[in-house]
């Protein structure tokens, strides 16, 4: 998947930390509501999931207007936390 055009993702280093974050730009739609590119959210949760992570806290900001029809931009930034197994 291409993050490069309407997203901007930033990768975990590999390494095994208790915690991970990552950085993802939501492009809003021209016309009507919502995201154009939740899928690529949920993807980005659910890889980590994978990776044995849980979503942890995730915040929001308005990155403002790439210009004429390119709609707004919201930055979400997550924090996901290792899932450790009981003992």
């Amino acid at each position: 998947m291409d993050y490069s055009d309407s997203s901007t993702f930033s990768t975990a280093t590999g390494l095994d930390y208790q915690y991970v974050v990552l950085q993802v730009t939501l492009k809003e739609k021209f016309i009507g509501t919502g995201s154009g590119n939740l899928s690529e959210l949920e993807k980005c949760i659910n890889d980590q999931a994978q990776k044995g992570y849980r979503l942890h806290t995730i915040t929001t900001s308005n990155g403002g207007s790439k210009g004429l029809l390119g709609g707004d931009r919201i930055q979400a930034t997550l924090v996901f936390e290792k899932v450790t197994a009981s003992r």
